[in-house]
């Protein structure tokens, strides 16, 4: 029985060795699969995407996501930086229309969630601010 546990492990394993994941967030950066961020950064379990446009949370708008929607996500989330930090309520309205979430944490706790979520396969991705 316990063989079996071991081979269930390790074929996790191998599924995800494609998967993005964030290894440390500090208030200077992110880093992702040995690579350090010093910008926002936004990502999907299987590619990061630069073009992110780095605006302030609370002027964010359904057009920054263009390109984070386009991956089809069913979650997506924002690390605010250090602290939570909300963005307009009519964000959370225009995600809601596409049958998409949205949840903001900080970007520490955003990290974690994505990782966790990116790890079970699910269709997630992440902003991240730094600071």
């Amino acid at each position: 029985m316990a063989q079996m546990v071991r081979d269930a492990r390790v074929k996790f394993t191998r599924e995800l060795s494609g998967t993005l994941t964030v290894q440390s967030v500090d208030r200077d950066g992110i880093r992702i699969n040995n690579r350090y961020w010093s910008e926002t950064i936004a990502l999907t379990p299987q590619e990061i995407i630069d073009n992110w446009i780095p605006v302030p949370v609370r002027e964010l708008v359904e057009e920054h996501f263009a390109t984070v929607l386009a991956s089809s996500p069913e979650l997506v989330i924002v690390g605010t930086g250090a602290k939570a930090e909300f963005p307009p309520r009519e964000l959370t309205f225009a995600f809601a229309r596409r049958g998409v979430g949205l949840e903001v944490m900080d970007t520490a706790a955003a990290a974690r969630t994505f990782n966790v979520l990116a790890g079970e396969g699910r269709r997630v991705a992440a902003v991240l601010y730094t600071g």
